[in-house]
């Protein structure tokens, strides 16, 4: 029988178990869309309800590299959540408000 990862994690040393929480924390911040759905609990038929489409069109959209602001919004607001368009330079990070105005279900 495999031993259990908390058996495994206690055995680690405190750097070790930090650079692991670490590495999981960087993971779950950046995700394809596909992923995130499914840490969110959901299937493509459930996300289809939600925005009133059917199955084919959620998983087209979830392989698609280019898509409307609106899409992507509607798809982060079905599962929950809040779409935030940030711009990042060397000197600093901006939060870009001009798409706080699109509406939901545009373009999808």
């Amino acid at each position: 029988m495999g031993k259990k990862f908390a058996d495994l994690r206690a055995q680690m040393s405190l750097e070790s178990q930090a650079r692991a929480e670490a590495t999981a924390q960087a993971m779950l911040a950046e995700m394809p869309l596909n992923e995130l759905r499914q840490a969110r609990g959901l299937s493509q038929k459930m996300l289809a309800e939600v925005l009133h489409v059917q199955q084919p069109s959620i998983a087209k959209m979830e392989k698609r590299t280019d898509m409307y602001l609106s899409t992507l919004r509607s798809h982060i607001e079905a599962m929950g959540g809040q779409l935030e368009i940030v711009a990042r330079f060397p000197d600093g990070t901006v939060k870009i408000s001009n798409f706080s105005d699109l509406g939901s279900n545009v373009g999808v």
